[in-house]
């Protein structure tokens, strides 16, 4: 399937997040990273429109 440099774009960002909130996960204790992704998933549904928290819960993968 090739991807539009939109798409690609999305994908790419998508990574970095993933490998940042991987780091951010390492180096906090838990509460702090539960208010780090919770503030990550207020931003991901309203950049997009998207309930992103009931799709893919907080302490749930996608």
């Amino acid at each position: 399937m090739l991807l539009s440099p939109t798409d690609q774009d999305v994908i790419e960002a998508a990574e970095a997040l993933g490998e940042a909130l991987a780091d951010a996960q390492e180096e906090t204790i838990s509460s702090e990273f539960d208010s780090i992704l919770t503030q990550c998933t207020d931003a991901i549904s309203q950049r997009t429109g998207i309930d992103y928290e009931s799709a893919c819960g907080v302490s749930e993968s996608c």
